[in-house]
């Protein structure tokens, strides 16, 4: 009999500017839902696991706890609350997973969130500079990081700034048709391509339109042992899954446009799934920048290197291509509350898989592949999913 874990019900709060002044509230508009999808009631819950980077951005700390202060019937359960920069979320969804196929509990609930958008921009900009490795990388802004790594990449195999509006264009399209998302605009290949008072540049080369939204938002989802998911309404299954890092000072990596932790994680999930790449229905990966987006489409053998800009000029990646990338808009349009997105990336995928997710469906789609990560790809985490129910 399978051990494999499923996510049986999930919730997700619109992303954006919230009306929620705190991420206790978040947390509270997510957890009710979510357990309600699943069938569960709160004291059938065996542990809580928390995803909340906060970085400073709240002077609230022990998230754990506040999903109990958010929701009373929970304050006895075991929880924790975990912190992996942007694979904040998916560290907080694999623990509950390593927990549940442990035997140590039959389920687990996981929640996501973040409240960004109140924070003065110097807070902001201080707390997202902690995933990077200050000791040596002096960069004025978090998308200064993934500067370096576009500049490199133009260094290599010429400016990708066609190729980078044109993710943007498709990531914006697409999340028109997420009613969860930040900015539900198509804003246009020629809009994402030149620079403007509108779209200025943030970091040269990279343009407002190659960066992700700040937001606030909150995911849930509740993931059960196969006896539990056996009587479930639904049931998402990992078919594998891969985690791996990678260094956190970039000077130490033999090549920083690899992305070799992003590349091994992808490799493990599939190694354990038993598929390959060209498997897949659809990927949700994690497109905090544009140029993050290109390198995991060649760390991922879509394209060899300096190949990425070919795959996406023949439409490859487009709703309608060989493999969908970001149907939900990604972290670019539907916004990027840093605690909730690799909680918010596998919700995204479960609907693909469930057949409900309205306007984002890809036809058809019975495998998906999820990625996130943390700061230059340090922390990875690559899902493959399946509905198994």
């Amino acid at each position: 009999m399978t051990t494999t874990p499923s996510m049986i019900g999930w919730a997700h709060s619109a992303f954006g500017r919230a009306p929620e002044p705190d991420v206790e509230s978040l947390i509270a508009g997510v957890v009710g839902p979510a357990l309600e999808h699943a069938g569960i009631g709160p004291g059938e819950v065996d542990g809580v696991f928390v995803g909340t980077f906060d970085g400073g951005l709240s002077r609230q700390g022990f998230g754990g706890a506040l999903v109990g202060a958010a929701c009373p019937e929970l304050a006895g359960t075991p929880a924790v609350r975990l912190e992996n920069a942007c694979a904040t979320g998916s560290a907080a969804l694999y623990g509950a997973l390593d927990f549940v196929q442990s035997g140590r509990g039959r389920i687990a609930l996981v929640v996501g969130a973040e409240k960004m958008t109140h924070a003065a921009s110097g807070v902001l900009n201080d707390a997202l500079l902690s995933a990077s490795y200050r000791n040596e990388e002096k960069a004025e802004s978090f998308p200064g990081v993934f500067a370096v790594l576009a500049r490199e990449y133009a260094a290599r195999h010429g400016d990708p700034g066609d190729t980078l509006a044109a993710i943007a264009a498709k990531n914006h399209r697409n999340g028109v048709d997420n009613p969860w998302a930040h900015l539900r605009t198509d804003l246009g290949y020629d809009f994402c391509r030149t620079p403007s008072e509108r779209n200025p540049l943030v970091a040269d080369p990279l343009r407002r339109t190659d960066c992700s939204l700040v937001s606030d938002g909150a995911a849930a989802v509740v993931v059960a042992a196969p006896e539990v998911a056996a009587g479930a309404a639904r049931a998402i299954s990992w078919r594998g899954r891969g985690a791996a890092n990678d260094h956190l000072p970039l000077s130490r990596r033999g090549d920083v446009l690899e992305l070799a932790g992003a590349r091994a994680a992808h490799r493990a999930a599939l190694a354990e799934s038993g598929v390959d790449t060209g498997d897949l229905d659809l990927l949700e990966t994690h497109d905090c920048f544009t140029v993050a987006e290109l390198l995991q489409y060649e760390a991922f053998g879509l394209a060899g290197p300096g190949g990425g800009p070919a795959l996406v000029a023949e439409g490859a990646t487009e709703r309608t291509g060989a493999l969908p990338v970001n149907p939900s808009g990604g972290l670019k349009a539907k916004g990027h509350p840093i605690g909730a997105t690799g909680v918010s990336q596998h919700v995204m995928a479960a609907l693909q898989l469930t057949g409900e997710a309205g306007g984002m469906q890809v036809p058809g789609a019975t495998l998906a592949g999820v990625f996130n990560m943390g700061g230059v790809a340090v922390a990875n985490y690559f899902s493959v999913l399946e509905r198994t129910r």
